[in-house]
């Protein structure tokens, strides 16, 4: 009898692959971005960044399912929380969660909740170390996500400061736990540490405020808003209009706003990126896709504030190929990695308005 194809269709497959290919193809189907730059990490890092990637997956599939209620939510989210920490309980959490999950959770992510006890026993592998660093994630991640998933988000979050506690709990501890692992990885990238792990959480910040301004309108169609008002008020436009009169230029000015400050965020990344080693290529590669990937989308958006969909201001695979290609080049020079930032981004700041970036994840209130 021949072997079952492999597939994710086919979560019982799955057990035949090494835990790095199990690792790729689950990667593969919740995400093809980081399926694409984190294969570009050292050999030793990947592993630990792929499964943390998973981890923060399964929180988010947590967070997204429709069927289950904020209370449902909030357990589970507990409820793995003890589950990366102590790699307990797996199993029992697999067998409870999913038949929970409604159609409207992607195929993919179906799967990985089924085969998430392999997962976290990947996670039980590496250094204690790196398990902190990880479980730290999924910790502030689990218990920060609900607090917003059970507010009333149709009109918008109240302030810029709430703003960038969402992208905090989603991104930017994302970002802090990847540089902890950069630095366990490597004592020359370590006696940054407190640099990197303070500009970490802006460059999070900056890729989830990209995500959030491309997606208005499909978050719209839900009934959700991630925009904050204090920023439209400064320009005149409410933001309960936002689903009859986003045609509105005080609504447009409002965005390119956002725009800017984002465009703040992500020239944080790059220095945050030019602290790394230049003979780090992997670990620059990794970053510099990502950045790249972000600036180019929010130029896009900024070259059509009346988009609708996302689809409209979603960047071609000419733009990732340029993006490799530009990195490829400019990659271990920091002279030239500001040059090609700066001409890129220049036309993303809003001329005469000015934000104060938070120093510091302290200035996030948290």
């Amino acid at each position: 009898m021949s072997e079952p194809r492999i597939s994710l269709d086919n979560p019982k497959s799955l057990s035949q692959l090494s835990d790095d290919d199990f690792q790729a193809l689950l990667l593969e189907g919740v995400s093809r971005t980081f399926a694409l730059t984190i294969p570009q990490l050292p050999k030793p890092l990947y592993a630990p960044v792929a499964n943390a990637y998973l981890l923060c997956r399964i929180v988010d599939t947590i967070e997204d399912e429709v069927s289950l209620s904020a209370e449902q939510k909030k357990h589970f989210c507990s409820e793995f929380i003890d589950v990366v920490k102590t790699g307990a309980n797996a199993e029992l959490f697999a067998i409870d969660l999913a038949p929970l999950l409604s159609e409207q959770t992607i195929p993919a992510e179906h799967t990985l909740i089924h085969v998430l006890p392999r997962v976290i026993q990947i996670t039980h592998t590496f250094d204690q170390a790196q398990i902190e660093a990880l479980a730290c994630c999924v910790e502030t991640m689990a218990e920060g996500m609900p607090i917003f998933q059970a507010l009333d988000l149709h009109d918008g979050l109240a302030t810029l400061a709430d703003l960038d506690r969402y992208c905090y709990y989603v991104a930017g501890c994302v970002g802090e736990m990847l540089a902890k692992l950069f630095c366990h990885y490597s004592p020359e990238i370590a006696q940054h540490k407190e640099q990197l792990l303070a500009l970490s959480v802006r460059f999070g910040q900056g890729l989830q405020m990209t995500n959030i301004l491309k997606d208005i309108w499909d978050d719209a169609q839900r009934g959700v808003c991630w925009l904050p008002q204090d920023i439209f008020t400064e320009t005149g436009f409410d933001l309960k209009d936002i689903y009859s009169q986003a045609d509105d230029e005080r609504f447009q000015l409002g965005l390119a706003h956002l725009i800017s400050i984002a465009q703040g965020h992500l020239h944080d990344a790059l220095i945050y990126t030019q602290l790394i080693p230049a003979h780090e290529v992997g670990i620059r590669n990794f970053c510099l896709w990502a950045l790249g990937m972000a600036v180019l989308t929010l130029k896009k958006i900024k070259q059509n504030l009346d988009f609708k969909q996302s689809d409209q201001v979603k960047i071609t695979r000419n733009s990732v190929k340029a993006t490799i290609f530009a990195t490829k080049l400019a990659g271990r020079s920091n002279l030239l990695l500001s040059f090609l930032f700066n001409l890129i981004s220049r036309e993303l700041k809003t001329p005469g308005w000015t934000y104060s970036i938070p120093s510091s994840k302290a200035n996030l209130d948290l």
